[in-house]
């Protein structure tokens, strides 16, 4: 700057000088005179005064435009670094910094909008309508009442949550707060305000209070105490929700800062108050069952899970106990109990009695029908003695047939575990078709069996063709009289287990109105002299004890289908 002056300076000098003698050599020839060198010497001083004076007022001039060149770079680098500032601000925190120059409706967005909300610098608009637009319809209005509302009131500091809608079309809870600079008429000028991305926060409030809709509202009592012990008690209550206080009888100021040990009786399970103290101790999850008591001393069972609570950094915050009242259960168990001792006793006299009469009354019902055998051989004149013995002879043999199908149930329902094999399925129903091999001559049924998929079954011999000739007795016995007899049979796998289907086309039942009754003893379906109602009862009894299930179709005048499902290994 100095140089400068100089240069300027002297330049001035040596052109006064310069034009001073021109003016002199001009003068002379238009008024031709002899000029004093005294004169040329004032004008000289002039010159180099003036000179002076013009490089101090330059002088001047470059202290004044250096300090204003000093304070404009300042200046810049103050808003260079408050920018960077500005811009390390808004992504250390995450927030969306904007500037909106109310008056002429201009907005500008920092770069974090591309961060939270995905758009590009050139799809974000410049005016608060593109800004509005994006909030979502729901809170558009209230949200743009709220800020007009505010911008014409005197307050500087405005706040909000609303939804904004992202570029990929979703939506995400902000915060939005702002402040407002007014000029010196007080309007509103211009507004700056930062974003905040809360839609964690507000799912986890919309959590907490799902949560607390559920504490509150739920019929099970939930207790909440610190984390740590208290002189080796269980830590002290710091909630409690409102079915507790229904339970027991406690409200909450009353338990608040206590130990739930009060809750111990006389007849509390210690070893399970023990368990519980341990768990904590360790910090491990536990359930306990004990007797508690009421605020009026009323005893009651309790069914509770204490459930460790850990912070955000994983540290044991507090336990939360959910509690059931079971003493309704505890009750009911305690009958069931009782009801399976009597059922167990029940059947043990039953079993006892079936013995007692299946086997005690063979010893005289043989006497009797040897008796009856002699007095066959006896002539016998008195028709009405004779009528009088034949009705005895009948009664007798019904009798033993009855003790006979009793004994034949005693002995499947005394061998729950009977020894199995493996057979080949068509051998079995070959020996069934020779032991009924008069009935099927005489009816001649049309007999159709499929064993493709099965060939083998592991079973017990004996009980599986009981099983099939009372199915095919029954199938022949209850025909119909008005199509020819057609029998069949199928087997497949399915899964371990082998599915056996007897299929016929007889009179049916009428399972509307006999479907509990058709596996009964001695149910009784059809009016036929010869049928006892045992079959199906010893089919079914014989099934299950062999670890399989029966099941039935019928209706009547198109036929029955039988199910039966045995296990195959």
């Amino acid at each position: 700057m100095k140089n400068k002056t100089n240069k300027i300076t002297a330049i001035y000098i040596l052109a006064s000088i310069f034009l001073a003698i021109i003016y002199r050599k001009v003068f002379a020839i238009v008024a031709p005179a002899d000029p004093s060198a005294f004169s040329f010497v004032n004008d000289l001083l002039f010159i180099l005064v003036s000179g002076v004076l013009l490089k101090y007022i330059l002088y001047k001039s470059d202290i004044r435009n250096s300090e204003i060149y000093r304070k404009l770079k300042n200046t810049n680098n103050e808003i260079k670094e408050s920018n960077e500032k500005y811009d390390i601000v808004s992504k250390a925190t995450s927030d969306i910094i904007w500037d909106w120059k109310i008056t002429e409706d201009e907005m500008t967005w920092s770069k974090g909008i591309e961060n939270v909300f995905g758009y590009k610098q050139d799809e974000v608009g410049n005016s608060s309508t593109w800004w509005f637009g994006n909030i979502h319809p729901e809170d558009t209005i209230k949200m743009s009442i709220k800020l007009y509302s505010f911008i014409e009131q005197k307050t500087e500091k405005w706040q909000d949550q609303y939804r904004f809608k992202c570029a990929d079309g979703s939506y995400k809870y902000v915060l939005d707060r702002g402040f407002i600079l007014k000029d010196e008429t007080g309007k509103s000028v211009r507004m700056i305000g930062a974003i905040q991305d809360i839609t964690k926060q507000k799912e986890e409030e919309q959590r907490l209070k799902l949560l607390e809709t559920v504490i509150t509202h739920t019929k099970d009592s939930i207790i909440i105490t610190e984390s740590s012990l208290s002189e080796g008690k269980i830590p002290n209550i710091v909630y409690v929700n409102p079915a507790f206080t229904k339970i027991s009888g406690y409200d909450s100021e009353e338990i608040i800062g206590k130990s739930p040990e009060f809750f111990i009786g006389p007849d509390s399970d210690m070893e399970e108050h023990d368990k519980l103290i341990k768990a904590i101790k360790n910090k491990e999850e536990c359930q306990v069952e004990t007797l508690s008591y009421k605020k009026d001393n009323e005893a009651y069972w309790v069914n509770f899970n204490m459930l460790p609570v850990y912070d955000s950094e994983g540290e044991l915050s507090h336990w939360v106990s959910i509690q059931r009242d079971v003493t309704e259960d505890k009750k009911q168990e305690v009958e069931k109990e009782q009801l399976i001792k009597e059922l167990t006793q029940n059947n043990k006299d039953l079993q006892q009695f079936s013995y007692i009469t299946s086997h005690n009354l063979r010893a005289p019902l043989s006497n009797l029908t040897g008796l009856l055998n002699l007095i066959d051989d006896i002539p016998i004149d008195n028709p009405e003695l004779k009528e009088i013995i034949d009705g005895f002879n009948k009664s007798t043999h019904l009798l033993n047939e009855t003790i006979n199908d009793l004994v034949k149930v005693i002995i499947i329902k005394d061998n729950p575990s009977i020894e199995k094999e493996s057979l080949f399925l068509k051998d079995i129903f070959e020996d069934v078709f020779s032991q009924l091999d008069f009935l099927i001559g005489l009816h001649k049924p049309i007999i159709l069996f499929n064993f493709e998929d099965v060939s083998f079954l592991n079973t017990n011999k004996s009980y599986i063709e009981s099983i099939l000739l009372n199915l095919l007795t029954n199938s022949i016995k209850y025909k119909s009289d008005k199509r020819k007899l057609k029998i069949n049979i199928n087997a497949y796998q399915l899964g371990d287990n082998v599915v056996l289907i007897f299929k016929d086309n007889g009179i049916g039942i009428d399972l509307e109105r006999n479907k509990d009754k058709v596996f009964g003893l001695y149910q009784r379906f059809h009016d036929y002299p010869d049928s006892k109602g045992l079959g199906l009862y010893l089919v079914k009894s014989q099934v299950e004890t062999m670890g399989g299930s029966i099941s039935i179709e019928s209706k009547v005048d198109v036929g029955t289908t039988f199910s039966l499902t045995f296990k195959n290994k």
